[in-house]
């Protein structure tokens, strides 16, 4: 059953949907250029086998954390190539952190561009590719590792205004 625009837009008002209902890039050429800055986390769950092997640097294929933030940053340039609809853009910093806690590895990244349109799939991406880096650098030790809570924590600029994630 091929849903209809007016269905699309009654419930979301989705900007990636023509009035026929097809999926559609959006057209940013009347927005202005501004400042836009995205930061998204990703927790990696793992056993405490594996933390320890991460913090003891006894892992078989190096240090994870250092390949996931440079996997993450590589992936935020490449998102418009991994996801159909979204604008290339000039980025003009990414940052990935990866920090060992408890239970795994959290990871944050900030992505920042002057452009017409907003940077949160480039953060969303970098931080996703980021937790498959460290599935793939810790799969010999724990086939068990659970990504979980890939968000937007915070973005600003655009005519969407700010948006800070709140605590629920």
């Amino acid at each position: 059953m091929k849903r209809t625009a007016a269905h699309y837009c009654s419930m979301n008002q989705l900007s990636h949907i023509d009035d026929q209902g097809n999926v559609r890039m959006v057209d940013t050429s009347d927005k202005a250029v501004t400042t836009r800055v995205a930061t998204a986390s990703a927790r990696v769950l793992m056993s405490a086998d594996t933390v320890a092997a991460i913090q003891g640097h006894r892992t078989p294929k190096g240090d994870p954390l250092e390949a996931a933030r440079l996997a993450g940053i590589m992936a935020a340039k490449r998102t418009a190539d991994l996801i159909p609809l979204c604008h290339p853009l000039p980025l003009t910093h990414v940052d990935v952190q990866a920090t060992i806690q408890d239970y795994g590895v959290y990871l944050e990244s900030t992505v920042s561009t002057n452009a017409q349109t907003g940077v949160e799939m480039e953060a969303l991406t970098a931080v996703s590719v980021a937790a498959l880096t460290i599935y793939d650098m810790c799969k010999a030790l724990d086939k068990g590792i659970v990504i979980s809570e890939v968000r937007l924590e915070r973005k600003t600029g655009g005519k969407s205004g700010d948006y800070i994630r709140t605590a629920p």
